[in-house]
């Protein structure tokens, strides 16, 4: 292949097989340090990553102080400019415009959609990104004239305060990139609306990877007794609400979101049967066990638990104890649907904590339908870390 002119990473004989098979990464270990030594490069740089014959394998960008020290962007012999960016985006547009009648949707999943390190959201005329690594952080001046020339947005707000970042080296920030904005946001969900904090607000302000799963919520809430633990904004809740839930309960500890559900619920004219309460979600669910709270459907949307793999033992055992105690405040013939956005945690294991669970309160439970993330958010083949998100929806009886 014909590449651009960036300096040469060379890799270890034998280190290709992954890039070749699809994946975009380059570990520190694998790199030839002798023919291309990482202290050569400083974080960001455009590279040409070569194989141990000096074959080109594509161009992407280094980062010498972390354990990913590449990443892939291209394999066609393109530098990494805002050409090449539009044609990303336009190619990830053409699946989104298939899957949503209005522009409210994850435009861009990183490494899914050919750009490692780079999230784009869409919210109507408005876009928020996130760089999350040195490469991308980069290229944001051709990054934002690329989302300029396809999607001509009122304003583009960079949402950079993931934690990746600081693995990164790179600071933790958030300011408008293009056009002006003064907020809220509102983002259109299942013919509802709702007003999210982008700037302030977890992750871009919304979970855009859960509404295919809210979309299924109408079988099992109708008529019902909903309680939507880490509630956030409210989503899944005022989805139920939407969906007939006759009453629905929104925990979450953060006094901000408590007051968005509120906000929420009124701008759709559901607060007659949405309340908001400000709790942690262990603490809550403890002191409903004790009352004898009672729920026809409960829905558990936690934090990541296993943010890395050493936490594995203790995460599983968080989202033990959840689901134990989410059972425990479940009707004799109740719903459980239960999520895990840890990619540490395999979702073999989601599900054996909820039956372990339920074993020790003896009650027996049926697996109805396994929850992914929604398809705008695409799982490349080639890369686990990118099918991150999965949950169950369990009926729970006497056993």
């Amino acid at each position: 292949m014909s590449r651009p002119d960036y300096p040469a990473l060379y890799l270890k004989r034998g280190e290709d097989r992954r890039l070749r098979a699809g994946h975009l990464w380059v570990f520190s270990n694998e790199v030839d340090v002798a023919r291309s030594p990482l202290t050569a490069f400083a974080p960001g740089d455009p590279v040409v990553v070569l194989d141990h014959a000096g074959k080109a394998l594509g161009s992407g960008y280094v980062n010498p102080n972390t354990l990913i020290a590449a990443r892939l962007v291209d394999r066609g012999g393109h530098a990494l400019d805002r050409s090449l960016f539009v044609h990303r985006l336009n190619v990830a547009l053409s699946l989104r415009e298939r899957l949503h009648s209005e522009p409210f949707y994850r435009l861009l999943f990183g490494e899914s959609d050919g750009v490692p390190g780079l999230v784009v959201e869409r919210f109507g005329d408005i876009v928020v990104a996130q760089t999350t690594t040195a490469g991308t952080e980069r290229l944001k001046d051709a990054i934002a004239e690329a989302i300029e020339r396809v999607l001509a947005p009122r304003a583009l707000i960079w949402k950079n305060d993931s934690g990746a970042r600081a693995i990164e080296g790179l600071p933790s920030c958030a300011d408008i990139g293009l056009g002006e904005f003064s907020g809220p946001l509102r983002v259109r969900e299942g013919g509802l609306d709702f007003d999210v904090d982008v700037i302030g607000g977890q992750k871009t302000g919304w979970f855009f990877d859960q509404r295919a799963n809210r979309d299924r919520l109408a079988p099992y809430v109708a008529g019902k007794r909903v309680l939507d633990v880490f509630s956030y904004v409210g989503a899944w809740g005022l989805r139920a609400a939407a969906f007939g839930a006759e009453r629905v309960d929104c925990v979450d500890v953060s006094g901000r979101a408590v007051e968005a559900v509120a906000r929420n619920a009124a701008l759709n004219g559901l607060d007659a049967r949405v309340q908001a309460i400000e709790a942690d979600a262990f603490d809550f669910l403890k002191a409903a066990r004790a009352e004898r709270r009672r729920w026809d459907v409960v829905v558990l949307d936690p934090p990541a638990f296993v943010k890395r793999r050493k936490d594995f033992k203790e995460g599983a055992l968080a989202y033990r104890r959840l689901n134990e105690l989410g059972m425990q405040v479940l009707e004799r013939d109740g719903i459980l649907i239960t999520c895990s956005c840890s990619h540490h945690m395999p979702r073999a294991a989601l599900m054996e904590g909820v039956q372990a669970g339920a074993r020790h309160l003896d009650r027996f439970v049926q697996m109805v339908e396994p929850l992914s993330q929604a398809p705008d958010h695409p799982v490349h083949p080639a890369i686990p870390e990118t099918d991150y998100l999965k949950g169950y929806v369990f009926r729970t009886t006497p056993a």
